[in-house]
Formats: structure tokens, C-alpha cells, sequence
């Protein structure tokens, strides 16, 4: 197909992802006109070969593993190789959804650009000039340069900077166009939203009461010190240990569009209840999920 949506994920939020999946076609008018994939990180074994492996990441070498919550984000390169470097791709983490029509991004006119995005938020947006990769719209056929599992495995030859490669610092800067806040927008649910990312971990919704189960970054432009004890934390006892668990989010109103969106997932059979209490067992979504469910309003349509 011409266009398409690719959301990459991994087991741990497989959840979000078919959630993410959902709300695309849902506020969309257009859906037959672009297709929806999920990218797994389980069809792509380059990244579990990795495991236990050094990598450097902000000049910081840490150790590649496979079940980290975000193992999934090298696989944002993907999609110019699975659309065959031909036609428009937009890709999204696995923790976005969609409240607009997705078709007005897939097709909106690109000029000259190769990639369009925004900038990631506080210090490494203002400071390190970060682009969000999380959310892009790719013109497939300028990207034949991407060429994921060649460039995944060159970060253990410490070739290549895992953070230069996700903030988009490798590419040329004339190549990327500047996206509207909307389209990705950070933790912030208003009127204007095209797409919710609910960026911030440790308020994700459908994690809340968990134990935490992502690395923190190590290196702090504006409070070094802080790195520092994070890499001794880390050495000392372990790389989950001492973080806590997930907070409910701020915002009510993301928690409901969340769990409406996953209420409706479930009466489609998109997610079975099943899945969902598998899901639950193994710490990837909430244990007082199904009492969420049962107090979050019908979404309008």
C-alpha cells in the first residue's frame, strides 16, 4: 500500500500498540485509504542477539537488553525498508493515540523534506536540539540510507550513538520539516490534540501501581551529579532497583481516553479479556485494570 501507519512495539506493550492500532482507524474518516502495521520487536531476532552486549548511549555505555520496556525503539527505522523505500510512512511508539484523522498528516504535503517531526520537550529539545522521533512522517524513497539492522548492530562496534541515531542528529538537518506540537503531543490532552503521546513513563496510564521496569537516563545536562548516582545505583544493586512504581497520571481525562479506547478493544475482540489478564499477570498493564474499565465513560463518538 501506498501509506501507511506502522506503531513498533515489543511484549511489554503490546497493549498500547493494539490500542494505538485501534484508535487510527477509530478517528479516522479515510481508513481505507492507508494501512495499519504493528512492528514486533520478536520478528526482528538482530535485536535479541544483542543481548547482554555494550552499547553507547549519550557517550554513556550501557548494556543492550531485550526486555527492557523500550527495546523496541530501533525498529522506528524500519518502516522505509518494509514499505520497499516507496510511498509515505508515518511511524508511532506504542504509547500514542490518535484523537484526529491520521490521514490528514499521511497526506499533507511534505515540500522537500524527507522527515517530519517535532522537537522532544526540555532540556534535550532547548538544549541538545533532540528531535522526537517518536512520531514521524517519512517520505520512504529519500531514506533508502536507512538500513536498520546494519546500523543497530554498528552501536556495539561503538560506531554509533543510540541517542545521535534516535534524535535524528545523524541525518541532515535540511532533510527534516518541523510537525505542528499536535501531532505528538506530550502528555497533554486539549482541543487542538491530533495525537496523545503519553511520553512521560511513569505516568502511563495502563502502568500505574507497577513496578517500574525502564532505564533512566545517566547523563543530566543540567545536574550532572544526578548521572552519577544513577550509574551507582545501577552497578549496586541492579538495573530496576530502588526506581518504585508508576504514579496514576495528572490528567484524568487521558486515563479515561486510555481505558475507553481499551473498553472498546475488548467488546471487538481486538483485545480479549484473556489476553488482558495474561497481560496483567505478567506486570505489562495494571492489576485493577478490569475496575478501571468498569468506571471509565463511554467515549463519544
Amino acid at each position: 500500500m501506498e501509506y501507511c501507519v506502522f506503531i513498533h512495539t515489543n511484549h511489554k506493550q503490546i497493549v498500547g500498540a493494539l490500542v494505538a492500532q485501534y484508535a487510527l482507524r477509530r478517528y479516522s474518516r479515510h481508513s481505507e485509504k492507508f494501512d495499519v502495521q504493528i512492528i514486533h520487536t520478536k520478528d526482528h531476532p538482530f535485536l535479541r542477539e544483542q543481548e547482554g552486549r555494550e552499547y553507547l548511549r549519550d557517550g554513556v555505555k550501557r548494556t543492550w537488553l531485550y526486555d527492557d520496556l523500550q527495546s523496541f525503539t530501533p525498529l522506528r527505522f524500519m518502516p522505509p525498508e518494509l514499505m520497499g523505500y516507496q510511498g509515505r510512512a508515518v511511524v508511532i511508539d506504542p504509547d500514542i493515540f490518535a484523537v484526529g484523522d491520521i490521514w490528514d498528516l499521511l497526506s499533507r504535503d511534505m515540500g522537500d523534506k524527507a522527515i517530519m517531526c517535532r522537537m522532544r520537550s526540555g532540556p534535550k529539545g532547548f538544549i541538545d536540539r533532540c528531535w522526537a522521533s517518536s512520531v514521524m512522517l517519512l517520505d520512504c524513497a529519500r531514506l533508502t540510507h536507512w538500513l536498520v539492522e546494519e546500523q543497530f548492530n554498528s552501536m556495539f562496534e561503538l560506531k554509533r550513538d543510540y541517542t545521535k541515531w534516535v534524535c535524528l542528529k545523524l541525518e541532515p538537518r535540511e532533510s527534516i520539516g518541523v510537525l505542528e506540537n499536535e501531532w505528538n503531543d506530550f502528555d497533554k490532552l486539549t482541543s487542538e490534540t491530533r495525537m496523545l503521546h503519553n511520553t512521560r513513563r511513569l505516568t502511563q496510564p495502563w502502568k500505574a501501581g507497577l513496578p517500574i521496569d525502564w532505564r533512566p537516563a545517566e547523563k543530566f545536562r543540567l545536574f550532572p551529579p544526578l548521572g552519577w548516582l544513577m550509574r551507582a545505583r545501577r552497578k549496586l544493586f541492579g538495573e530496576y532497583a530502588l526506581l518504585g512504581r508508576y504514579r496514576s497520571h495528572p490528567d484524568i481525562k487521558q486515563e479515561q481516553l486510555f481505558f475507553g479506547l481499551l473498553r472498546e478493544c475488548v467488546e471487538q475482540g481486538i483485545v480479549t479479556e484473556e489476553m488482558l489478564r495474561d497481560e496483567i499477570q505478567h506486570n505489562h498493564v495494571r492489576h485493577d485494570a478490569f475496575e478501571v474499565l468498569g468506571r471509565t465513560p463511554i467515549l463519544s463518538a
